[in-house]
């Protein structure tokens, strides 16, 4: 395999480690948004979100928050994407963490769309019937 988180993961290549637990790892980015933006992984490989077990999904996100408070800033995002056309650059499941302020950052513009009211309630039912 020649995913580069998983090579993280045996020690191949080095990351400036912030925490590991037996199914996480969390690391500086190397190529920060801004200063403190960290990655937090599963150890299970999985390209995308839904392919991921329960167990690894419920180990991250409270990883996440503890290295959202120790940068101790006031702003911030968590960022997961899947798929190229979602901006996936690794394909291995990641979360960003990355700080806000007024000098630095992750930068999004919402390109909205008004719902159309009247189709909510069916798309709506047709979900929770999937879920």
């Amino acid at each position: 395999m020649n995913c580069i988180f998983c090579k993280i993961i045996k020690k191949e290549i080095p990351c400036h480690k912030l925490v590991e637990t037996e199914l996480s790892l969390a690391f500086l980015d190397v190529n920060p948004l801004n200063k403190g933006h960290a990655l937090v992984i599963p150890k299970q490989h999985a390209q995308k979100l839904h392919e991921l077990s329960d167990a690894s999904l419920r180990d991250l996100l409270p990883i996440a928050k503890q290295i959202a408070v120790a940068l101790g800033a006031e702003n911030y995002n968590i960022l997961q994407n899947n798929g190229r056309i979602a901006h996936q650059a690794v394909d291995h499941v990641h979360f960003h963490v990355i700080p806000k302020d007024p000098n630095g950052g992750l930068e999004i513009e919402w390109d909205v769309q008004e719902a159309a009211k009247q189709d909510l309630p069916q798309l709506a039912e047709q979900l929770r019937q999937k879920l």
